[in-house]
């Protein structure tokens, strides 16, 4: 194991011996130097892990020496050792960066414990270091692959956003990779030391979502038997990132609106106002501007939330990142170097129409590692939605007009019930198909008075699981 390595400067001859003395019976490697510029000289040629050094000596001081040690490595901490009447001169050089100061004379154990405290600093100091290195890598640009025009331009959007604390829309079908350029902003953004809190407000009953998002006190309702804070009090110091929110009903939305502006939060089943601090990036899949037509979406909250709007291009649009998003996943999914993916099999994901996006690449890729041979992923080894893509079926909408006319109502009603039985009344699905959202469904449903055969309730009843 390599041995801490300390440098002694000080010009008194009978110090530096006694300091070296001490330092090796600790189990350090020492060098010593009479002065500020042959200390320095054997820095370079040498290296330390920390330097001790007088502040007052002839030539250079130690607050010089401590400076150029600064400018050669700043993660190399400095120790002031200092005599009566030069305390201020020590002070001096803790402001400048030096980590601490010993007055002479000192005694063995304040050495030692001082040293001890200076090398976790450093230790400390260099595992931030490789964090932050890691947190970019996996949360950062860095972790974002993209090579097509329209993707580079996305990609400037977000260096130029993160830093400020604006508010970002990011927009773009289901599987485009959302939730990676949320985090990509908080990852390089000065909160990245923060929390990164993601809610998906699709997959949390509508019921539950306030106490979710705000938290509650205990009694708020049955069941609630404790206190609990929400996501956005976890998010404190980062960011929260509120994916799917063209799903969540309007009443929520309104204290939605006014945390983003008040910058503040109530508890249900409380009137205490709590202060936050947090950035909040939102995401959706829906056209929010008819939704807002549609009276499902507030457009106060809208114009709020779409501050810098980033709208992610569906894959199908950006074929040049098919090939290094491939070779990518294959080694996220631990292929072998040799792997390689057959011309045609290529070709195959290059021109399919990928309604699942990313997603489904890498769903795709992960089937082919399963049940390819040797060391080539062949076209048998892909979905045969992929193998041999069927024509995307026409966007018309088979309807007669009889000369006497036709209900709205009726029509309207017999296409939610298509949509309902397509779908094996799945409500989200249902709702997705139509392009609305489940409230709206549900809305229309009770309107109707559409109800699933053989169920007694309403069309809030819980559907059946996607």
């Amino acid at each position: 194991m390599k041995r801490v390595k300390i440098l002694v400067i000080d010009d008194d001859e009978s110090l530096r011996r006694v300091l070296e003395y001490n330092l090796a019976q600790e189990g350090y490697a020492v060098l010593t130097a009479a002065g500020g510029e042959q200390g320095l000289e054997l820095l370079k040629k040498e290296g330390a892990d920390l330097v001790v050094t007088d502040v007052r000596m002839a030539g250079m001081d130690g607050l010089q020496v401590m400076q150029h040690v600064r400018k050669l490595d700043p993660g190399i901490q400095v120790i002031i050792l200092t005599a009566f009447g030069t305390i201020e001169m020590a002070v001096e050089a803790m402001k400048a960066g030096a980590f601490h100061y010993i007055s002479k004379p000192f005694n063995r154990d304040e050495l030692r414990l001082t040293i001890k405290k200076a090398l976790q600093l450093k230790d400390l100091e260099r595992e931030n270091v490789a964090l932050r290195l890691e947190l970019k890598e996996r949360m950062g640009l860095d972790a974002i692959i993209a090579e097509s025009p329209q993707m580079t331009q996305l990609l400037e959007l977000v260096v130029r956003v993160a830093p400020t604390e604006t508010t970002v829309l990011i927009l773009g079908e289901s599987g485009t990779g959302k939730e990676l350029i949320a985090r990509a902003i908080h990852g390089s953004s000065p909160r990245a030391r923060g929390p990164f809190v993601a809610v998906n407000c699709a997959a949390i009953p509508e019921n539950l979502l306030e106490s979710e998002l705000f938290g509650l006190v205990k009694g708020a309702f049955t069941g609630a038997i404790r206190d609990r804070v929400g996501k956005f009090e976890a998010a404190e110091g980062g960011t929260i990132f509120l994916d799917e929110i063209g799903e969540m009903r309007p009443e929520l939305q309104v204290k939605i609106l006014r945390c983003l502006e008040e910058r503040s939060l109530e508890r249900v089943g409380d009137n205490r106002s709590i202060r936050v601090d947090v950035r909040v990036l939102a995401a959706t899949n829906k056209d929010l501007s008819k939704a807002i037509q549609a009276g499902e979406f507030r457009e106060d909250l809208y114009y709020r939330l779409n501050v810098v709007p980033l709208s992610i291009p569906p894959l199908r649009e950006r074929p040049q990142d098919i090939r290094p998003l491939a070779q990518h996943f294959l080694k996220k999914l631990g292929a072998s170097p040799r792997l390689a993916i057959a011309p045609d099999a290529f070709r195959a994901l290059e021109t399919y129409d990928w309604p699942g996006n990313v997603r489904e690449l890498e769903n795709a890729l992960e089937r082919a590692m399963i049940f390819h041979q040797g060391d080539v992923i062949g076209l048998g080894d892909l979905p045969e939605a992929i193998r041999a893509p069927k024509a995307r079926e026409a966007a018309t909408f088979p309807l007669s007009l009889p000369e006497a006319g036709v209900s709205l109502e009726e029509v309207e009603k017999e296409l939610i019930l298509r949509a309902l039985q397509k779908h094996d009344w799945n409500q989200s699905r249902a709702a997705r198909f139509l392009g609305i959202t489940r409230h709206t469904l549900l809305y229309r449903m009770e309107k109707h008075r559409i109800v699933r055969p053989g169920d007694r309730g309403g069309p809030g009843e819980e559907e059946r699981s996607e």
